[in-house]
């Protein structure tokens, strides 16, 4: 195999001959290419379904389940699959029917390595492209929007602040729980700025891999590493003009970190693979639910770069912090969701928002909005009322312990669903403390991918804080 220079794409080889399969994967691992293999259809559904791939080179003629149906599934399970179809049976008429269905492109048997790697290439450029276009779309539109709605005064007292700090040019850092609406915040702070007009740019630093952050920030070459099949703008560059809002900055690795500072400083980047200095205009906000001042004295996050992003500090209360606005966020979120779907909206009684406020919200407003969403979609008449509240959403989710039993798990819990999912959130959270938060770690201890565990902590809202 070649040397593999970065992050290679990733491509599913679905054929039920076995010869086929290894001369696939052998000629791609060859160039680079990581290479998971399937035998029929059903294994390349569940495959895929475990971890989507950049690319699926797909046999039509296989049983019991033929390609075209799998196309069909797969394009119905994520309709930004890529999909090359392979026959040694092709006609016209399978291949147009083929490419109605959703496939990019379609080869025939024998591979030959020229036509088959041309066309992967191709294959993986288009992705690329697509994805490009899609962030600048998200770019022009801004992506979602809604007003921080709250009228207490914990809340005011942050809106206040940020709305002074906004007519200026000063890096925010803005701190909280999670589910709290940093973003919220950190879209309110770009919109009352000089710079509202320009382009709002989010990065998700717990989202993206380590190995490809830099690239995601600052851009690539074409053939900078395997599966850089063209050039592509990074964030920095994307929010050239406008503001650039780093959520979960406290997860980026070291090394980024240490090229976000200098391009901080200097108001210059480097693509990954280039040589060209390019220079940015850019308003940098941040957000993070960890305590930064720790990870610094544990070694995780460079002092500098906290200084620097941390001129003016926001924090963000919890919902549990501002509980005379729950009646206004469940209007509000009963409102937009009735009108989004276009049903006729759902009063709330008095007693069903007394019981909403008793709660205890650990997943903050994030969580009040789901729960006022399955209210809206599963309480009968069109009235929510007290006996709905803890008929459709359960007892509130008690957190994890260290002494935790099965037993004592079955005498809080009535359902086998919420017995499994307060045994999962206490085995995760468990296995989380051992390796000390390292998520990574912990997902291949589990054998998860890391961005699977990310969703499972963000629906237990697990979170370092709550174990000290």
């Amino acid at each position: 195999m070649s040397p593999r220079a970065g992050p290679a794409a990733e491509i599913l080889v679905v054929d039920d001959e076995p010869g086929i399969r290894q001369a696939l994967e052998q000629m791609l691992e060859y160039e680079g290419y990581a290479v998971r293999t399937a035998g029929s259809g059903p294994r390349a559904l569940e495959a895929y379904r475990e971890r989507p791939a950049d690319l699926v080179l797909l046999d039509i003629k296989m049983a019991p389940m033929d390609g075209l149906e799998v196309l069909e599934r797969l394009r119905s399970q994520d309709p930004d699959a890529v999909v090359v179809m392979i026959s040694g049976h092709g006609t016209v008429e399978t291949a147009v029917e083929a490419l109605k269905k959703g496939a990019f492109d379609f080869l025939e048997k024998p591979p030959d390595r020229d036509v088959v790697l041309r066309r992967v290439a191709n294959a993986l450029a288009e992705r690329e492209l697509e994805r490009e276009v899609e962030e600048l779309r998200q770019v022009v539109t801004g992506g979602p929007r809604g007003p921080i709605v709250g009228e207490s005064p914990a809340l005011q007292a942050v809106l206040e602040k940020a709305d002074r700090v906004a007519r200026t040019r000063a890096y925010v850092l803005i701190t909280g729980e999670n589910g709290t609406g940093k973003e919220l915040l950190a879209r309110r702070i770009h919109e009352k700025s000089d710079r509202g007009d320009a382009p709002f740019v989010e990065v998700n630093c717990a989202a993206i891999p380590h190995e490809l952050i830099e690239s995601e920030l600052f851009g690539h070459e074409k053939g900078a590493f395997t599966g850089a099949h063209a050039r592509r703008k990074g964030k920095f560059e994307l929010a050239d003009g406008g503001t650039l809002f780093l959520d979960e900055v406290g997860d980026m690795s070291l090394a980024a970190q240490a090229k976000v500072l200098r391009a901080l400083q200097d108001g210059v980047i480097q693509r990954v693979g280039g040589h060209e200095r390019i220079a940015v205009d850019v308003r940098v906000l941040a957000a993070t639910n960890k305590d930064l001042e720790e990870e610094i004295v544990e070694g995780r996050f460079r002092e500098d770069l906290y200084y620097r992003l941390n001129v003016v500090p926001l924090h963000v209360p919890a919902l549990a912090e501002r509980k005379e606005d729950i009646p206004l966020l469940v209007r509000h979120f009963a409102s937009r969701y009735c009108e989004d779907d276009g049903i006729a909206e759902k009063a709330f009684d008095p007693a069903a928002v007394k019981a909403l406020i008793d709660r205890p919200w650990p997943g903050n407003v994030r969580e009040l909005k789901n729960t006022v969403e399955r209210l809206c979609i599963l309480a009968p008449g069109d009235t929510v009322r007290d006996g709905d509240i803890a008929a459709l959403t359960g007892p509130p989710m008690p957190r994890a312990k260290d002494g935790d039993t099965a037993e004592g798990l079955i005498d809080r819990h009535a359902s086998f669903a919420d017995y499994r999912d307060a045994a999962e959130k206490a085995f995760i959270e468990r296995k989380l403390v051992e390796n000390d938060w390292n998520v990574s770690e912990t997902a291949r201890q589990l054998d998860m991918q890391r961005s699977h565990l990310y969703k499972k902590i963000e629906k237990y809202d697990l979170s370092r804080e709550d174990q000290e």
